[in-house]
């Protein structure tokens, strides 16, 4: 325990409610040796820090070693898990995210804090996950139900230039993406995210590609779709681009009129191209949701249409929670309102099981 933890809860609840000794000195003149955080580093088959805070994050990022927990985890080679917890302005800090970046670069499991109401009365994200989805985390088995498959991912929405300095956009937070990205990475797949422009950190383990327009988007995946067994195109894409001006447009007192082009479909063209490819595509709708989501999956040759409202006062882009009715050729199956990451979880499931009925 940290001297900040001690503040909250004492070493002696921890040792009556765990049965076990409470480590908390440097230097520990009970130890065999003196040498507590040498001999706990050794001993661990894995640290788990919940909840990680920021101060503690920094601490481990820059290699400062002043406690007996940075101590510990410097010179572990053991795997390291943090489950962050902090105010929401904290957590989306440069300072917190860059820390958050390099550990992951080291090799760090980091669990993203949760979005929800906080102790200081603001919301946003920086809730510690739930300890049952932590243990979760540190016993699932390397296999799962998408071990040796690789599944490409495209998330969040495109941006597309009107001048340098406008851009055409929508609301898409890209939040389903990247929650699907986690739970296949936790089926044991091999993940591809490409992602457009979204405040979110990538899971860990998942090979991120960002871009920006329709047409990167379209390149980066029609790319990594050769190599891919599954795509699942829940990304916001335009459907139409402007003819981008070189300089600003300045306001001069008439009207302006923008010329949309077409953007090319990714999804169907994903489909047309790798006929052993399991395509997985999404459908945000106002309105006819069954009508339009069954006649893309037609018209576009995929294997699932995973349809959601959008536009009402829950569910859908930028929100936290979501419902969606999935089809394929002779069937359907419908999922309630619930928190994203959990859609996720259920999603994958069923597109795992229906990949190897096709396979």
């Amino acid at each position: 325990m940290t001297d900040a933890a001690m503040e909250f809860v004492t070493p002696l609840t921890f040792q009556a409610l765990s049965g076990h000794s409470v480590h908390s000195k440097l230097l520990d003149s009970d130890e065999e040796n003196a040498m507590g955080h040498i001999n706990l580093a050794r001993w661990a088959d894995e640290i788990i820090i919940a909840p990680a805070s920021a101060n503690s994050i920094a601490k481990f990022a820059h290699g400062i070693a002043d406690d007996l927990l940075s101590t510990v985890v410097l010179a572990t080679q053991c795997k390291v898990t943090l489950a962050p917890s902090m105010n929401q302005a904290m957590w989306l800090n440069l300072a917190v995210q860059e820390n958050i970046t390099a550990l992951r670069a080291r090799g760090m499991v980091i669990l993203n804090p949760e979005h929800g109401s906080q102790a200081c009365g603001e919301t946003g994200p920086g809730r510690m996950v739930e300890p049952g989805h932590i243990c979760q985390e540190i016993l699932q088995t390397e296999v799962g139900p998408l071990s040796g498959v690789s599944v490409l991912i495209s998330a969040g929405p495109t941006r597309e230039p009107i001048d340098p300095v406008r851009y055409i956009t929508n609301r898409s937070s890209g939040k389903m993406g990247y929650a699907l990205a986690e739970m296949a990475k936790s089926a044991g797949a091999d993940v591809t995210l490409v992602s457009g422009p979204v405040a979110l950190v990538p899971p860990a383990g998942v090979k991120l590609l960002a871009v920006e327009t329709a047409q990167q988007m379209y390149e980066q995946v029609l790319d990594c779709s050769a190599n891919a067994n599954i795509y699942i195109g829940s990304a916001a894409v335009a459907d139409y681009s402007p003819i981008a001006e070189e300089n600003k447009i300045k306001k001069d007192g008439a009207n302006k009129t923008l010329l949309l082009l077409k953007t090319r479909d990714i999804l169907a063209s994903v489909a047309e191209s790798n006929d052993a490819l399991f395509t997985v595509g999404f459908a945000a709708e106002t309105e006819h949701l069954e009508a339009y989501a069954k006649d893309k999956l037609a018209r576009k040759k995929v294997d699932m249409v995973a349809a959601n409202w959008v536009g009402r006062a829950d569910g859908g882009f930028d929100k936290e929670n979501n419902a969606v009715t999935v089809y394929w050729r002779g069937g359907q199956q419908d999922f309630p309102m619930t928190a994203k990451r959990h859609l996720a979880q259920q999603l994958i499931k069923l597109i795992a099981q229906h990949y190897y009925e096709k396979n």
